[in-house]
């Protein structure tokens, strides 16, 4: 067979590279971006085993296929000079190989062994496809490993180098090129080559950044996870330790409520049945009438007292606001006290009257209970006057004295505990969003002002 028939022979040879190094190169980006994010995306890592094994082995094969196919060529396109070197660079290739078997497993990627390895694979496989050009099968690995084996500013060089290889592999004589044609051809196959190899590396960079932001975005994420799990543990102990005390708190709040009831009724009513007793003792047999009338009045409160008590207990509504709405309520009361204490004592309704809620009408009621209860143990009074108001979106309660009064300011402050005077009235107010106003001087009187919303 003469030079011409294996100068086409070669070509077609080196077209059919061609297309596989084109295919292997288009395969080796996704592959690469693959075995990137596959450790990152938390999946398997069977794709890189199957990498792994193929830099392990893959050399081997391809240079052993190589070298097949040119022992089968080598009548037709080798001379015995290129067989003999042919032999000695795929027997430094082997050994070659076989070093980096061993040191690869401890040498960093990119180290300086590394690299070496790659430039010197790359010479013998430069001079094994100028002694046969399908040698360039060996020349292939440098499209796959480059990445791995080059730093960043010296990956495009050595995929140019491979380029350069596989495209005087194609064109269709020796490297050098021989002829004005066998450099047109080698031109023009080495710029396809290097815009196939420059385009392919753009993807595998764009592909490695895009991994490296889905890595770092799943880290940022499974951070946030761990520091919003944290949040949750962390709410539901406030959320505990919240429930725990609002439950103190109802207990605490319940039984400042009954505290306040039972000073409300059972204490005043106690109160009134021990005057309406001394008052009989002090009568005796004197008067028997007289007497009589203080004992029925004692039988009327302890009744009264102790229906009180039923209610406070069930948390129901004053006796005195079961069949009369509030200003009736208030006008009984009001009446009572004066004619239990001897009082001269009125009540007025100012304003448009308007059905007011029972928790509301309770708190009135009961404050100006305490009130008057308050005039009649320390005011010392002559007159009493209550003053029930409606104004609007606001209903005002006044009660009025012109006792000895007192300083309000010396007065110890309110803690929930003990006499239920005029904290407890504030306190009452509070719980209505309600506000009570006290003023009051030594000699002059005092004045209770309730403010609620109607």
């Amino acid at each position: 067979m003469n030079t011409g028939d294996a100068g086409d022979m070669v070509g077609d040879t080196g077209h059919a590279a061609a297309v596989t190094d084109a295919e292997a190169v288009e395969a080796a980006a996704p592959a690469s971006a693959t075995a990137a994010t596959g450790t990152a995306a938390g999946g398997p890592t069977t794709a890189e085993q199957w990498w792994e094994r193929f830099f392990a082995y893959g050399p081997y094969g391809l240079l052993g296929l190589g070298g097949a196919v040119s022992a089968v060529t080598a009548e037709l396109i080798m001379s015995r000079p290129k067989v003999y070197a042919a032999a000695a660079l795929v027997l430094c290739a082997l050994v070659l190989q076989l070093w980096w078997g061993r040191a690869r497993r401890s040498r960093p990627p990119r180290s300086r062994a590394a690299q070496c390895y790659f430039v010197v694979r790359t010479l013998f496989a430069l001079g094994l496809t100028w002694c046969n050009p399908f040698f360039s099968m060996y020349a292939v690995l440098g499209y796959f490993d480059a990445g791995r084996l080059l730093p960043q500013r010296a990956f495009r060089a050595g995929l140019l180098a491979v380029a350069a290889i596989m495209a005087g592999s194609q064109s269709g004589g020796e490297l050098p090129p021989a002829s004005l044609m066998n450099w047109v051809a080698f031109v023009v196959l080495f710029a396809l080559h290097g815009t196939l190899t420059m385009v392919f590396a753009k993807i595998g960079d764009h592909e490695a950044d895009h991994a490296r932001t889905q890595t770092d975005t799943i880290a940022e994420l499974e951070s946030a996870n761990a520091r919003l799990e944290q949040a949750l543990a962390e709410n539901a102990g406030l959320h505990a330790q919240l429930l725990l005390q609002a439950r103190e708190a109802g207990v605490a709040d319940e039984r400042r409520r009954l505290a306040a009831e039972i000073h409300d009724t059972l204490a005043q009513g106690l109160i009134g049945i021990i005057a309406q007793l001394q008052v009989v003792t002090s009568v005796g047999d004197n008067d028997p009438e007289l007497a009589r009338r203080h004992l029925d009045r004692a039988a009327d409160l302890a009744r009264h007292s102790l229906g009180e008590a039923r209610r406070s207990v069930h948390n129901l509504v004053p006796v005195a606001l079961e069949h009369d709405d509030l200003t009736g309520a208030l006008e009984k009361t009001v009446t009572d006290w004066a004619e239990h204490h001897a009082v001269r004592a009125g009540f007025t309704v100012t304003g448009t009257v308007e059905p007011v809620h029972d928790e509301m009408a309770a708190t009135l009621l009961r404050i100006a209970q305490e009130a008057l209860a308050n005039a009649g143990r320390h005011a010392g009074a002559s007159r009493v006057g209550v003053t029930l108001s409606f104004m609007g979106d606001e209903l005002t309660l006044d009660v009025r004295d012109d006792g000895r009064g007192f300083v309000p300011d010396a007065l110890p402050p309110y803690r929930g505990a003990g006499g239920f005077g005029l904290g407890g009235m504030r306190a009452r107010a509070e719980r209505v969003a309600g506000t009570v106003e006290v003023e009051s001087e030594p000699g002059r009187g005092t004045a209770v002002s309730v403010r609620v919303p109607l």
